[in-house]
């Protein structure tokens, strides 16, 4: 079975927000505070969305912080089990009345 690709969240805001609102990154810096740069970082997926950014993303299209920040949590989350998969299978499972 072939293994979707990990979606950053800046993937979600360019094309679900940005590309089917017709709303620029330049605007969406200007309307809500947030430095063009980091809307640009994070469209290309090389920065995170901190709490600041999504309180100010969730203000704007009027959904949750906690929307951007679970698609961040998620996306960090698919990646380090990617990196360390190997660590964890070796981790065994707590039993509480093993000896």
């Amino acid at each position: 079975m072939n293994k979707l690709k990990n979606i950053h969240p800046g993937e979600v805001l360019k094309e679900e927000f940005l590309s089917e609102l017709g709303i620029s990154a330049y605007r969406l810096a200007k309307d809500t505070g947030i430095p063009q740069t980091r809307i640009s970082e994070i469209i290309k997926g090389a920065r995170r969305i901190t709490a600041d950014t999504a309180l100010r993303l969730s203000k704007y299209f009027g959904n949750t912080p906690k929307f951007w920040l679970g698609l961040q949590d998620d996306f960090d989350l698919e990646e380090e089990q990617a990196m360390k998969h190997t660590e964890f299978d070796s981790i065994k499972h707590y039993a509480a009345n093993a000896a």
